[in-house]
């Protein structure tokens, strides 16, 4: 017995994050919720007998997807965050070995990490709109993480010996977090300072005594390709529909 026949496109828009995007849902005989984003228009192929209101619940997380793997790409196609690395890498007594280097848009809960396995370190995009030695800061921090482990007085000393700003960088950081926790909630009438807008970023700390710039060491490798998981297009997300057999 043959199924329902597709439905024709279904045009619309969805918010993902603050950006509207123009979509278009179609229904066809498949297992998963596929979304591509072709031209700036988030195009969706949903399974014929998914609810709507399924398909509607799910759009946003794919786009979301979507949008923060492009820009992942975009971010960490000119390899100018190893660069920086290994700058910093150079100010430690025994500079360590850093093979990678990458922003990731969206991380929740950590400002960098340090994986030992392929010596990379993952870095939050946030931290691309804050002062640069608070980016400094935190690439010696995960360095750091390449000598000790843990957050001991050795690790403490080795960092402080690499970047002598360590604390100011800490207490901004604490204080970002802060902000982001607990400033909606600062009425209006209070928020003084905290609320004013269109202001320079805070002025980078006082220079601190330590070792001479160190010179760039030259044009960054060339970063690896990652393999595409089976079955899934470029610029393509899925989800397997929960209630098809």
């Amino acid at each position: 017995m043959a199924g329902p026949a597709p439905e024709p496109p279904s045009p619309g828009r969805t918010d993902v994050d603050g950006p509207s995007l123009p979509l278009r849902v179609e229904r066809r005989r498949v297992k998963h919720l596929t979304a591509r984003l072709r031209d700036g228009v988030l195009l969706v192929s949903a399974p014929l007998r998914a609810p709507r209101e399924w398909i509607d619940r799910s759009i946003p997380e794919l786009a979301r997807r979507l949008l923060r793997r492009g820009r992942r790409r975009d971010l960490n196609r000119d390899g100018a965050a190893l660069a920086l690395a290994r700058r910093v890498a150079a100010r430690f007594p025994e500079p360590p070995r850093v093979d990678r280097v990458e922003w990731v848009p969206g991380r929740p809960s950590r400002w960098g990490t340090w994986h030992p396995a392929t010596r990379t370190i993952r870095l939050s995009a946030a931290l691309l709109h804050m002062p640069p030695p608070v980016i400094e800061g935190v690439v010696a921090h995960e360095l750091a993480h390449a000598r000790w482990r843990t957050h001991g007085p050795r690790f403490r000393a080795l960092l402080r010996k690499a970047d002598p700003r360590a604390d100011w960088v800490e207490g901004f950081l604490d204080g970002a977090e802060w902000h982001a926790r607990t400033g909606a909630a600062i009425p209006a009438t209070d928020r003084g300072p905290l609320g004013s807008r269109g202001n320079p970023a805070p002025d980078a700390p006082p220079p601190a005594e330590g070792p001479d710039p160190v010179p760039s060491p030259g044009p960054p490798d060339r970063p690896r390709r990652r393999r595409r998981p089976p079955g899934r297009e470029p610029g393509e997300e899925r989800l397997l529909f929960p209630m098809d057999p």
